[in-house]
């Protein structure tokens, strides 16, 4: 099974992954903990913002 996002749906999820990926790379987290977030994100970018919005770096 897949989930396939595209149009418009597909261009909000990129622009919030980038603005994830933005902050997670502004935060004082450590440079781990940065590199875990950015990969998350990338490889599952539906999952990995929802994650990112609960427990992503502050």
């Amino acid at each position: 099974m897949s989930v396939e996002v595209s149009g418009f749906l597909g261009f909000i999820l990129l622009v919030c992954v980038i603005y994830a990926i933005v902050k997670t790379l502004q935060s004082r987290a450590s440079t781990g903990t940065k590199v875990i977030w950015i990969l998350v994100l990338l490889f599952l970018p539906f999952l990995g913002f929802i994650l990112w919005l609960i427990f992503g770096p502050k």
